[in-house]
């Protein structure tokens, strides 16, 4: 018989033992470990981040250096956060030390913008408001943020006007409004309006860009934001963390983009003796065949170092650093150099009293000139600019003049018989107070003072005989000394509450006042006494001073401001703003100082309504916005209410004296130009926010344009300036945003594509005219408009109405022949046998509007492990291009043999098929007749402006070595064009608008010119570049 006691005894052993087995593989399983490391980012150590064991509640916060502290299980992982990056999961497998990286977060990147005095999430945002990360702009070195900005935002159109080094771009946000007055951006760099230019920035400074668009965002910053405003938030430090340095620098060669298209000797020769109105001087020979764009290139350099630091304690946080960049041209003797310097602190003092200051100054000198660039494309490639000992000849003598030898050596050669240099320091300082009222949650006082200067002297000298074919030209110096100051103030009291979780109101209160004082004056002189004193002496001459009233100059204005804003949200979901702002300005005659306009805007949040909820994990996002305001813009200049007198020698008898007569009448009653703006927008993210976007409409409407009115020839004076003008502008924009793959340990992909299209015309202009044609502006019509004949083929033998159209020669091997000559599109009336009434004359000219149907950009980014891979392009659809490389411009496409020659297919009996005019066909002046037409391109083009390529070091590699980061890149700039009728039939950079050197574009319009001869070259550019954080 069993024995239950010792049965049961025995299985009850039996089972402690099992239980104690699995206690010990569970013990094994489940074994502590404590694991330390650092959190941080692409700026260093993160104080505050999370780490977390995935599934648990419990974690802890790094410390003020980014360390942490967390014991685990061995076989658990930890999941690192931080608000606006992505969050990692690390599994510990044993592990002691896990340092990690966290990266930004594309899909939450942009959620809160800077509005301007304040910030607030994107999805509560009423305005229209387009916003870029500091990451995007450090993808694209650069001497300043134009270049990165470029095909990256909806709306802003960025024109290279120069490839001078250092040279900025123009900006225009949704067109054009102003015919005469500015239709620059208002620039706010940390909330304070902003006196210098966009390129006295340091890019590497910046943190991130927005750009209010629409009249309801800007209405904030009244008169000064009439053509958009450019918040750019700088880099700071944060509070609570220890001191982080940075270093980030590159180094690199810029090319030539393309060479001009200039024909080689033997085409050369061959149009010469077809044209046959010229014969070889005595320095050309058909032996010869000099490229002289090869002669005067180079290869430039573009070199930038900057070094910074950043930290915080409990109760503040500061940031400060040195800059240097230098850029070479590839022209000889063109160079800019820029010293920087920045800092900031912000301090909290007690519970409510907060004080701080930035600071941004720099010390630029730019050299040089654009020399020689349009001269070499006009000199014979016959002509030889070396002597038989390889020395270098001073002139060349062509078939029909002589020319100073351009080359890299002859530049170079000049040694201090020439000097082109500017020095400017400027520096741009804020200071303010903020204190927190007692007693009233959420309101605050805030003192904001903007102190800013800028000094400059420019100094100009040409030795005797310099640049000149007559060796005994004097010698002439210039000098010019400018010096500004403008002080802000500003009076800010700002109540920010949320009531009941649900209630969110916010209201800013303003009066400011803003004073700019500027001068400069200049001086020059003639036959200077030796090269070693250039411009810095110009007492040592014989000659005369020259003091031109034209270059002096004196200016002062102030502007006083009240403003009022208040903003509301319900629940996350319904959002209304309304702004109500008056501008007092000096220059405007009593009466008329003062103007009130209001905006308001609103906001619906679909997507956080119940019916929503059903779908809002895949539908994240959808917002309707619309907005209307008022704006004006303070186009008159200083003292133009006043009227102006001028001064001129007479004789009276024997004695010479001076009279002064009216040049400008007065007129008090100028006012503002004043807009108006309507702006309709869908915001959207779905599937978790990878894929986002806007799509956006707006109309503007301006009125009371600045604009001259003729005056009767007996009043003495020809015109006088009046409020008359209008125009609109109106258009769409739509901005996508996608996360293709989002892999933080594998291959993470993202894209953007943006597209707009602004449409504008002229309403009305002065007198009720309906045309100026000296300035080709036509009602109805686009404001970018040329007025000239349309070329539709070239004559032919045979062809009808040929000499009524046409009256001339018809023989082809005569001069002046119309056969092979350029065949424009006749508009008059018809016989009734169909033949034309008359021949072609200027009633033919058409109207063509230069603006393109669409245009925008596109950008890829990967990463990979450590890599990075990032590429940005742009595109535009339609338009005129301008290009006088073929259009004919004083020297160049003469078709006449007496100067160098742009590459063309031109006509002769054999080549009757030809797109070019016949050399001996019929003439206007130099120029074949209508070559004009010859210049006039489809301005479409798609191209990629940079690529960059990097890699991050793995951080435990160099963590030893006390560093937080480390990563090297290439960037190509300008590497290439996909598509370009103009780019295809040039080899040129279709996009360099390139008329002017100093942010000019023809006159006070944009046209789309691609104008050449006296030009920087646009250049491609290929730098290495490391980033380096400890």
């Amino acid at each position: 018989m069993t024995n239950f006691f010792v049965t049961s005894k025995h299985k009850r052993f039996k089972c402690l033992c099992f239980l104690m087995l699995m206690l010990a593989f569970s013990y094994h399983m489940d074994a502590q470990t404590t694991v330390t490391g650092m959190v941080s980012d692409a700026n260093g150590p993160i104080p505050g981040a999370n780490v977390n064991l995935k599934g648990a509640k419990n974690g802890v916060s790094t410390s003020f250096d980014g360390n942490y502290s967390i014991s685990v299980p061995s076989n658990g992982t930890l999941v690192f956060s931080f608000i606006g990056l992505k969050s990692k999961e690390v599994a510990v497998n044993g592990q002691k030390t896990i340092n990690v990286t966290l990266e930004e977060d594309l899909s939450t990147l942009k959620e809160v913008v800077v509005i301007g005095y304040g910030t607030q999430m994107k999805e509560s945002v009423t305005g229209s408001v387009a916003s870029i990360g500091g990451k995007e702009l450090n993808e694209v070195p650069a001497a300043n943020i134009t270049q990165a900005l470029q095909g990256r935002l909806p709306g802003v159109e960025l024109t290279q006007t120069s490839s001078k080094p250092g040279a900025a771009m123009q900006i225009r946000i949704r067109g054009t409004r102003s015919l005469t007055g500015s239709n620059d951006p208002l620039i706010v760099l940390d909330g304070v309006p902003f006196a210098g230019s966009i390129g006295d920035i340091n890019p590497v400074d910046i943190k991130s860009v927005d750009i209010l668009k629409d009249a309801s965002a800007t209405a904030i910053y009244g008169s000064r934001g009439a053509n958009g405003v450019i918040m750019i938030t700088s880099n700071k430090g944060r509070k609570n963390q220890q001191a982080t340095f940075s270093y980030n620098g590159f180094s690199g060669i810029k090319q030539v983009f393309g060479k001009y298209p200039m024909m080689n000797a033997e085409r050369f020769a061959a149009l010469r003796d077809y044209a046959g109105l010229y014969t070889d001087g005595v320095d050309e020979s058909r032996s010869t065949n000099t490229d002289w764009q090869d002669s005067l290139y180079g290869a430039g350099e573009m070199i930038s170092h900057d070094v910074s630091v950043a930290g915080g304690t409990e109760k503040g946080s500061y940031n400060a650093g040195l800059g240097y960049y230098k850029e070479e041209s590839v022209l000889p003797g063109q160079k800019f150099e820029r010293y920087s310097l920045r800092a900031g602190v912000d301090q909290q003092i007690g519970s409510a009293f907060r004080i701080g200051f930035t600071t941004n100054s720099n010390y630029a000198v730019t050299n040089g000139d654009n020399i020689g660039t349009g001269t070499i494309l006009g000199t014979s490639p016959l002509a030889n600019p070396y002597r038989a000992d390889g020395s270098l000849k001073r002139i060349v003598s062509m078939g029909a003049d002589d020319q100073w030898v351009y080359t890299r050596q002859s530049i170079k050669n000049l040694g201090e018989s020439y000097i082109n240099l500017t020095r400017a320091f400027s520096s741009y300082n804020n200071i303010f107070a903020e204190l927190k009222i007692p007693g009233v949650k959420g309101l605050k006082y805030r003192l904001n003072t903007g102190l800013n200067l800028r000094t400059s002297n420019s100094g100009y000298y040409e030795g005797q005989g310099v640049f000149d074919v007559n060796p005994a030209t004097l010698s002439n110096a210039s000098i010019t000394n400018a010096l500004s100051t403008q002080w802000l103030i500003e009076n800010l009291l700002t109540y920010d509450r949320t009531f009941a979780d649900k209630h969110t109101v916010n209201f800013v209160g303003l009066y400011s006042n803003e004073q700019y004082t500027g001068n400069s004056s200049q001086i020059s002189r003639n036959g200077i006494t030796s090269d070693a004193f250039q411009f810095y002496n110009l007492g040592q001459s014989e000659e005369e001073a020259v003091i031109n009233p034209a270059n002096q100059d004196y200016t002062q204005w102030g502007l006083r401001s009240y403003m009022a804003r208040l903003m509301y949200s319900y629940d996350n979901k319904y959002f209304i703003s309304g702004t109500i702002r008056s501008d007092g300005s000096s220059r405007l005659s009593d009466g008329n100082k003062w103007v009130t306009y209001p905006a308001v805007s609103v906001g619906w949040n679909v997507s956080n309504e119940s019916f929503m909820k059903g779908i809002k994990e895949t539908v994240n996002l959808v917002k309707l916005r619309a907005g209307y305001g008022e704006t004006s813009n303070q186009a008159v200049a200083p003292y133009a209410t006043l009227g102006a007198l001028s001064t001129r020698p007479y004789n009276f008898g024997n004695t010479n004296s001076t009279g002064v007569y009216v040049t400008e009448l007065p007129n008090p009653n100028l006012g503002w130009e004043f807009s108006t703006t309507w702006n309709y927008a869908l915001d959207f993210g779905l599937f978790n926010n990878r894929l986002s976007g806007t799509l956006e409409y707006y109309n503007t409407q301006t009125k009371d344009l600045l604009q001259r009115v003729g005056l009767p020839a007996t009043s003495g004076v020809s015109s006088y300036v009046a409020n008359v003008g209008a125009t609109e502008n109106k258009g769409y924009e739509i901005s996508l945003n996608g996360v293709i793959l989002d892999n933080p340990e594998g291959l993470s992909w993202s894209v953007g594509f943006n597209l707009y299209a602004n449409k504008n015309k002229l309403v009305s202009l002065a007198s009720g005219a309906e045309r100026d044609e000296a300035n080709s502006w036509f009602v109805g019509r686009n404001i970018n408009s040329i007025y000239d004949y349309e070329k539709v083929g070239i004559w032919q033998e045979g062809d009808p109405y040929m000499s009524i159209l046409e009256p001339g020669p018809t023989g082809i091997n005569q001069q002046g022949t119309v056969v092979g000559s350029i065949k424009v599109k006749y508009t008059g009336d018809f016989n009734p046998d169909g033949s034309p009434t008359r021949a072609i004359n200027a009633n033919d000219r058409q109207i063509i509007e230069t603006d393109p149907d669409f245009q925008g950009g596109f950008n890829t980014n990967l990463t990979y492990k450590g890599f990075d891979f990032s590429a940005v392009g742009a595109f535009k659809s339609g338009g005129v291009l301008i290009s006088t490389l073929y259009g004919g411009a004083s020297y160049l496409n003469l078709m006449n043999g007496r100067r160098s020659n742009v590459e063309v297919d031109y006509w002769t009996p054999d080549n009757r098929d030809a797109e070019f005019p016949n050399p001996r066909g019929i003439r206007s002046g130099d120029n074949p007749k209508y070559i004009s037409t010859m210049g006039y391109f489809d301005a479409s083009y798609v191209k990629i402006r940079a690529l960059t390529l990097g890699y991050t070091l793995d951080q435990d590699f160099i963590k030893d070595l006390g560093i937080n980061k480390l990563r090297v890149y290439f960037t190509a700039q300008n590497p290439f064009v996909f598509f370009s009728p103009y780019h295809k039939a040039s080899g040129m950079d279709p996009e360099t608008n390139s008329f002017g050197d100093e942010n000019q574009a023809v006159s006070s319009y944009q046209r789309r010119f691609l104008v050449i001869g006296t030009n920087t070259p646009s250049t491609r550019n290929y730098l290495f570049g490391l980033n380096l954080t400890f």
